[in-house]
């Protein structure tokens, strides 16, 4: 059965939706510590949530918009925090979709200039999702990325981790404190090494399973979506 799928303020949560969250964070992570979940998911302004035919919590994703200057001009960065979707729905397009809803009413409301998603990635799962949806996304392994971009990578991932961040390799590595993928889900299967992104995605971020994060960007314009996104973005309709 389909998904119920949502997009609500991070304030309108629930104790109920808040404990549900940490409860399905922590069967895919390990090193959760609760206070410091809960404290990463009060500075978000959005979250979406995925309910299974009971209302049972399913799948999560939380959303910020950092306003950065710079170089003298305020940019905008769409900033995706913890996400998580049960096993058994993993391969569903619902939270695509309402990522995408979410993007489309960011660039109604604010407009497409110097607007971009800044994702940081311990999972190859989470990259693969960029070629997916986006004709262009840095860093990736058919192009070099541009001098603007990794500008604005670095300010903008400066300015959430400070000395967690290394511009030099992109990674964002948030010591003893951060959480990391359990072992059977940072497991890579074979099969998936010889897709060039995976690949890429190991190469750049060798430390992954231990929490290394690594830094993304792209820019969220209507004409920077491939025709699989805007067609996951049709199929699906959130509750706002």
């Amino acid at each position: 059965m389909p998904l119920s799928t949502y997009i609500v303020r991070q304030e309108w949560l629930t104790e109920s939706d808040r404990a549900a969250m940490l409860a399905l964070h922590g069967r895919h992570y390990g090193n959760v510590r609760p206070e410091r979940f809960m404290a990463d998911l009060a500075a978000k302004e959005w979250v979406i949530l995925l309910r299974g035919p009971s209302g049972a919590l399913v799948g999560f994703s939380t959303q910020a918009l950092i306003r950065l200057c710079v170089q003298g001009r305020e940019h905008r960065f769409l900033f995706s925090g913890d996400t998580v979707v049960d096993h058994a729905h993993r391969h569903t397009p619902a939270l695509a979709g309402c990522f995408g809803h979410l993007m489309l009413r960011l660039m109604c409301d604010q407009g497409e200039d110097d607007l971009h998603w800044f994702l940081i990635t311990k999972g190859f799962r989470t990259y693969r999702f960029l070629p997916v949806f986006f004709k262009r996304f840095f860093p990736a392994f058919d192009a070099d990325m541009p001098d603007e971009c990794a500008s604005l990578m670095h300010a903008v991932a400066t300015h959430r981790f400070g000395s967690e961040y290394d511009p030099d390799t992109g990674i964002v590595r948030p010591g003893a404190g951060g959480d990391r993928l359990l072992p059977e889900l940072a497991r890579v299967p074979p099969g998936r090494l010889r897709d060039p992104h995976v690949a890429y995605f190991l190469r750049r971020n060798p430390g992954f399973a231990a929490g290394d994060e690594m830094a993304c960007l792209t820019a969220i314009r209507r004409d920077n979506l491939n025709p699989r996104a805007w067609r996951v973005i049709h199929a699906t309709t959130p509750t706002w």
